[in-house]
Parts: structure tokens; C-alpha cells; sequence
């Protein structure tokens, strides 16, 4: 039987060996290819990478001999590269299409094929549904005869360093002197990942954290919440005088951070944070595009600046295609994916994160000052995901119970609103909301709670497991 290869909220994936084989790339890259043979422009190039990921080299070069079989010019990254590092040379290069073999935050025995567009950001998802109408149901196995340093030989192939691009376009963008001169204790945590090798050449006092090469992640799914980071967590309040720590994914397409308290900050607050210094101190506008599961916050902070807010379904692809056409100052999702004016529309957490050090360098404060400016604006809140691995069966029990909108309560939490954009988000007041939502890419049901305090926080994702389990 023919695996059937569906793209999710952001690209493929698939486990290793399993789905995801040479075979089913091979058949992922040819429709691609076929697609861009068909599209109406002269220059059909694509620009593909991998990440640190077990074969990630294997599986790009599978990419781009398929690319090169069917007579389109290929760009490849040498050595792993993150994300945003393709996109940004798909831009840089006039690609029409980039590819990225990624899995992105999902467990080491993941991997996947992400579309990119020469625009730096997500292929638009109507385009992503045409490719994948028209996956084969076996490869044209002529690819296996390519020769790549032939093919580098007579042009079709070029090897590009992508690494080295993405970082000369940070030291053009940013007063990394201001950040090197502040006298700010900062940390890196690569989760093993692909920005692994940025932030030394960047930053080379900044302390580092799982910035080796382990394909395996030493285990560990690499997504930068607060669960998974308790290594960072605990070398923060081990040392006592770290003053911010910036984790980022798999990919470096998403971000995590630490104040020097060892809390986590997350990515709620990462967008206010960003809104807030744009605005204020560098005067910069836009629209803000949000996900469906950010805070509403960002609404009472947009109005605070007379900024239109658009809210999205989940998934970056649906930010970036607004990205592209309008004038955006910041996208982003619940989730760490944050795109900015004046980057490309791509989620980058490196990128993210070299704004919030340059706000602490700039301004002479602390991550918690900075925090209690945007609280003066929006009030203080707490936010907390809790992902249950259930069975299908009782996922889709509760999905359909969503629907249906068998739910007017959750414990002592009564619905006073209920708003389904992308999932089922309950807002019991101003001040507190619950969203259910099943994972795009992985057997997971996800619960996101606000509330004013933790503890309650904790309580409104207590009563939502009791309620929707029983």
C-alpha cells in the first residue's frame, strides 16, 4: 500500500524509516519539481538544506537530484542550516521554491520536508495543496543516476553557505556592540539544534548550551518550552548571575527564553515585548498578525498604539501570506514561531531573540523591567500548554464534544464566550480563557490556559483534563 503523504500546519513529517524514506522524499521532491516546471517564469531554481537530523544529508541530496533530474538549477546549503537560513537564501538567490529537511521541534525520530517561497517565507498553502495533489504514487527512479559533482561541474548544482549569509545579515541589522558592551550575562541553549554554530560567531561571550552536533537530540524532542528546558533552567539558578537565556528549536525557527530568575518566558510575552519596543523606542507601525491561540493581550496592546490586530488560523504559513501583502510589523504564534518587519516573513527565534537582548542593552534593564512596562499597558497574566497523549478514538470524542458544544463549563469555570476559529478557545472573562485544539502533527491533544496567576492557570487546565477525559 502507497504511503499518502499530506503536508500539516507547517510541511510533512513523518517518522524515520518508517513513512519518511528516501522513496517518499524522492516522490515529495518530483512534485515539487513537476509543479515548478509548470509554473509561468523563466527562472525555476530551488534552494534546498537540512537540519541536524539523523540522514539530513542523505535525504537533501535525494532532494536535489530529483530537482536536478527533471532539469531545475539547484542551490544547496553545505552542512546543516536552519530554517530561516533558507529562506533567506531562497530570497537571496531568486529561488522560486526552498527546501528544508526538517522536523522542526518534533521528536528525533521525526523528519520532514518543508516548502519555502522566494519571498523568505512559507510556500502560500493554496500552492502546498497543488504539490501535494499531485505526489506520485512511486518516484521516477532516473534521479539515482544523477551525479552531483558533475552536475557541480557543469552548473546545474551550486553549493551555497548559507550560514555565513544568515550571519552577515544579523551584524547588518543589529548594534551587537551595544549587546557585547552592556555587560549582560547571556546563555544560548541550541537544543542540539541547527543554530548550533550562530550565536559563538556572533556573540562570542554569550554561554552555550547543547550547541554540539547529536543527531538524537539526546533524546529529547527539541521545542523550546518550559518542560523540556529544565537543564537551561537549572544551570541559570546553578550560576545566579545570568541575566537572559534564549533557546531555540530543532530548526531555529522557534524561540524560548528565560529571565534570570530561571522562569520561563513565553512566547505570549516574547510578542508584547517585541509590539512594545518596535513601537516605543524604535517607532516603528504595522499590523499585528496573531494566531488564534495568542493572548488577547496583544489585542489591548495594538489599541494602546493604534494598531490594526488580524488574528489567523494555526500555523505561520497563514501569517506569512498576510507577511507578504501587507504592511506587517510582527506575526507571530503561541507556539515561538515570531516573524518581524524588516527580517524576512519566517519565523527565526535567533533573529527574535537578538531583538529582546538588544531591548535589554539599549535600555539598561532587566527582562523583568521590560515585562512590567508591558504589564503597566495590558495587566499581568500567567499562561501555561498542557499537550495530553490520548487515543484517537478519545481525541476525536472530545473534538466532536467541542463541536457540538457540549461544554458550558469546566469545573467552577463557567463559558461565557466561545470563539472557533482554529479550535475551541472558552473565555470564561476578561482576564481568563481555555483553548482545546488537536496537534496538526503529532498524536497530541493540546490545552492552553490564562489566567491572572499560575496556580490558577494550573487549575483551569486541571478542571479541562477532568472534564473532557471523563
Amino acid at each position: 500500500m502507497v504511503d499518502k503523504i499530506k503536508f500539516g500546519t507547517d510541511g510533512w513529517r513523518a517518522i524515520i524509516a518508517k513513512e519518511f524514506t528516501v522513496e517518499n522524499v524522492a516522490r515529495v521532491s518530483q512534485a515539487s519539481a513537476t509543479w515548478l516546471t509548470n509554473q509561468p517564469i523563466e527562472n525555476k531554481s530551488v534552494i534546498i538544506g537540512h537540519d541536524c537530523r539523523f540522514a539530513g544529508e542523505l535525504f537533501m541530496e535525494t532532494s536535489a537530484k530529483v530537482f536536478l533530474s527533471m532539469g531545475i538549477k539547484v542551490y544547496m546549503a553545505r552542512g546543516f542550516v536552519s530554517t530561516p537560513m533558507v529562506s533567506l537564501g531562497a530570497r537571496k538567490f531568486n529561488c522560486r521554491i526552498g527546501v528544508v529537511l526538517t522536523a522542526s521541534h518534533n521528536p528525533p525520530s521525526y523528519n520532514g520536508f518543508k516548502l519555502k517561497a522566494d519571498f523568505g517565507g512559507p510556500l502560500q498553502p493554496n500552492y502546498i495543496k497543488e504539490i501535494e495533489d499531485i505526489i506520485p504514487d512511486s518516484s521516477n527512479k532516473s534521479f539515482n543516476d544523477i551525479d552531483l559533482d558533475l552536475e557541480e561541474k557543469n552548473g546545474n548544482l551550486e553549493i551555497v553557505d548559507l550560514e555565513t549569509i544568515y550571519c552577515d545579515h544579523v551584524r547588518n541589522s543589529f548594534d551587537l556592540d551595544a549587546i557585547r558592551n552592556s555587560g549582560l550575562n547571556l546563555v544560548y541553549d541550541a537544543m542540539y539544534g541547527a543554530g548550533q554554530r550562530v550565536i559563538s560567531q556572533l556573540l562570542p561571550d554569550v554561554s552555550l548550551l547543547h550547541c554540539e552536533h547529536n543527531p538524537s537530540f539526546d533524546g529529547q524532542a527539541p521545542e523550546p518550552i518550559a518542560k523540556n528546558l529544565k537543564e537551561l533552567e537549572a544551570y541559570i539558578k546553578d550560576r545566579g548571575d545570568v541575566d537572559c537565556a534564549l533557546a531555540t528549536d530543532g530548526d531555529a525557527d522557534r524561540i524560548g527564553m528565560y529571565n534570570g530568575k530561571g522562569e520561563f518566558i513565553d512566547s505570549h510575552h516574547i510578542i508584547l515585548l517585541l509590539i512594545h519596543y518596535l513601537a516605543k523606542y524604535k517607532e516603528m507601525s504595522g499590523m499585528v498578525a496573531t494566531a488564534f491561540s495568542v493572548t488577547p493581550r496583544v489585542d489591548q496592546l495594538c489599541k494602546h498604539y493604534g494598531f490594526e490586530q488580524r488574528v489567523t488560523k494555526i500555523g505561520f504559513k497563514e501569517i506569512a501570506s498576510i507577511m507578504v501583502e501587507e504592511d506587517v510589523l510582527i506575526g507571530g504564534e503561541e507556539s515561538g514561531g515570531i516573524a518581524v518587519k524588516g527580517h524576512i516573513p519566517e519565523r527565526d527565534g535567533i533573529w527574535m531573540g537578538l531583538i529582546i537582548w538588544e531591548f535589554m542593552a539599549k535600555s539598561g534593564k532587566t527582562l523583568d523591567e521590560l515585562i512590567s512596562e508591558v504589564y503597566e499597558l495590558v495587566g499581568e497574566f500567567k499562561f501555561e500548554r498542557n499537550d495530553l497523549h490520548i487515543t484517537e478514538d478519545l481525541k476525536q470524542k472530545i473534538i466532536d464534544n467541542c463541536a457540538a458544544n457540549n461544554y458550558d463549563s469546566f469545573g467552577p469555570y463557567k463559558v461565557k464566550e466561545l470563539k472557533t476559529i482554529d479550535g475551541y478557545k472558552y473565555f470564561f472573562d476578561d482576564e481568563r480563557w481555555l483553548m482545546i485544539r488537536p496537534s496538526g502533527t503529532e498524536p497530541v491533544l493540546r490545552n492552553y490556559a490564562e489566567a491572572p496567576t499560575l496556580e490558577e492557570v494550573r487549575e483551569i487546565l486541571k478542571h479541562c483534563q477532568q472534564t473532557i477525559t471523563n
